[in-house]
Parts: structure tokens; C-alpha cells; sequence
């Protein structure tokens, strides 16, 4: 029966098959892309591979076994959705709201220029230096920061860069100021983020500020922290663990202009050609499945 209404409809079996395996890893590949450089790739590896087993022992006719890694499946599955219910709540999101380039970091809302954003932030460290006002602020400078490398993730703003914005945050008697501010692709993306602390030895000059700097600097690569020293006013740029201090709000501004973190794209329309678009996402899922099948190196499972 199944034979014949196949034989109606015109379409091979093994069509629909083929189809059917082509569309699945299509979506594997869209999740490798956008969760993009995550510490999850190792648990997409492994689910992957799991997959794969489970559509061996189906095309082996491996009933038990095929029952068995099917539940695997299906309870590694919820697992990851649960573990990644952010990335997997940004993903409805954008999807429900028809923002299908912006899954692939492309077609973003035009933001203010980067000069601007630079300008308002060092203006903002200058006078919170002059009034000795203690500060602490994040700039990311690739893909977003999970969540879970903050102890506390703080409170969401989605705010312009200002200075009046910057130096109410910080000033000691609003709720907000005993945390750090987030800045995401020039915006005020959160305020009161508690981070977690350096355990490197560091100067007793130093304060909890400074450690919280070069805490999640040395945790994130790509990002960067300005601190602002209650005590001396002194004003410091922390960069992978190490702190550049002290510093002139001229010297600083150099700093941030040689380090932009807005890149062209978030620069570009909305409108973004298919030919560009498919080029992107190609060399991006590339480079995320070739890191995903790569073996580590004995260097990296000696850290562990």
C-alpha cells in the first residue's frame, strides 16, 4: 500500500529519504551557527554523533538498540534545552519577529556611529574620574557574553550610550552602581552585573573592582573592561587578565578607537544581498564544523 501511494504521488522512496536526512542536518547546521564560538560545541558534538548512531541502528534494523539511542535522543535533547534555554529563547524570538538574517549576526538595526558611542563613554569616565565616583563597564568586542559567565547577569536597559545615562548608573545611591555595565554592540544592553573575581595574585592596591575586570577578561577573551577607581580616581583598561593603568581619558579614547568593537557590519542596512549572505554563513558554519570535529589537543585535556 505504502508502495503504491508512493508510486501515485510520483516521488521515489528513497527521495523522500534522502530529503528527509538533508533537511535534519540542515537544522544541526543552523544550530552550529548560531550558538557560534559557545562552550557548547563538545555537547553539539555529542549529540550529533548520537544521532547518527541512532540512524545506523534504524537502517540496521537494530530494534532494541534503536529504541535504546532513540530515548537517548530525545532526553539529550531537553537536556540542551534546558542548558541553552537563553540562546534557544533569543532564537523564538527573532524567528517569531521574521528577523531570520539577524540569526546569523547579519542585518542588524542601525546603530549610532562608533566615534559618538567612544566619545560619550570617555566623557562619562573623565568626569566619574574627576568626581572619584567608582565604575565599572564591559565592552564586548565579538560574539555576546553568556550569561553564565557572570556570577549575577544584572538588569536589562537596552539603552543608548550617554554620559548622563553612565554617570546616574554609577553614582552610590542608586540601586544599580555596585555592578558593572554591559555594553553590547553600542548599547547599554544591562546594568548591575556583578562579575566573578580574578584568583591571580594582584596588588593590595588593587580593589574588588579591578579584580572583577580582570576576572572575566581572563574568563572572555573578546571583551574588554574600564575601571574607575573609587578610591584614587585612577582609570584602568582591562584586556585578557591584564590591566593597562593608569591611564588619561585621552589615552583611554586612543584605546577604544584602536579597538572598535563596532565592525562594519553593524554599520550596514538591513537590506544585505543573498550572494553576501550565503558567503557569510558558509564560512562561518565551515569554520564551526571543522572546530566541532577537530580533535582537542593534548594541551587542552591536560587543563581539563
Amino acid at each position: 500500500m505504502r508502495r503504491l501511494v508512493m508510486t501515485k504521488q510520483g516521488i521515489p522512496p528513497w527521495f523522500i529519504q534522502s530529503l528527509d536526512i538533508g533537511l535534519v542536518f540542515a537544522v544541526a547546521y543552523v544550530v552550529l551557527v548560531i550558538i557560534g564560538e559557545r562552550r557548547t560545541l563538545w555537547m553539539v558534538r555529542g549529540f550529533i554523533i548520537l544521532m547518527l548512531a541512532t540512524a545506523i541502528s534504524n537502517w540496521a534494523n537494530l530494534k532494541l538498540l534503536h529504541i535504546a539511542l532513540n530515548s537517548l535522543v530525545t532526553g539529550s535533547a531537553v537536556a540542551m534545552a534546558v542548558i541553552l534555554q537563553s540562546e534557544f529563547r533569543e532564537f523564538l524570538e527573532q524567528l517569531g519577529r521574521g528577523e531570520i538574517s539577524q540569526l546569523f549576526g547579519q542585518g542588524r538595526r542601525v546603530i549610532p556611529e562608533p566615534d559618538g558611542v567612544i566619545d560619550q563613554l570617555v566623557e562619562a569616565v573623565k568626569e566619574l574620574s574627576q568626581n572619584r565616583t567608582g565604575a565599572l563597564i564591559i565592552i564586548e568586542t565579538g560574539s555576546p557574553i553568556d550569561e553564565r559567565d557572570f556570577s549575577v547577569p544584572g538588569v536589562k536597559l537596552n539603552a543608548e550610550v550617554s554620559r548622563e545615562l553612565l554617570q546616574t548608573i554609577f553614582q552610590p545611591k542608586t540601586l544599580l552602581h555596585d555592578g558593572a555595565v554591559l555594553i553590547r554592540a553600542s548599547r547599554i544592553a544591562a546594568a548591575g552585573v556583578i562579575l566573578p573575581l580574578s584568583e591571580r595574585m594582584a596588588s593590595r592596591q588593587l580593589g574588588t573592582r579591578h579584580r572583577a575586570a580582570m576576572g572575566i577578561t581572563e574568563r572572555v577573551a573578546k571583551c574588554m573592561c574600564i575601571v574607575v577607581s573609587e578610591e584614587t580616581g585612577s582609570i584602568s583598561l582591562a584586556e585578557k587578565g591584564i590591566l593597562n593603568r593608569p591611564l588619561t581619558s585621552s589615552k583611554l579614547k586612543e584605546l577604544l578607537e584602536a579597538r572598535s568593537w563596532t565592525s562594519n557590519d553593524d554599520r550596514t542596512p538591513t537590506s544585505i544581498s543573498i550572494t553576501h549572505w550565503g558567503n557569510r554563513i558558509g564560512s562561518q558554519g565551515w569554520a564551526l564544523v571543522s572546530r566541532l570535529f577537530r580533535p582537542r589537543s593534548k594541551a587542552s585535556r591536560e587543563k581539563k
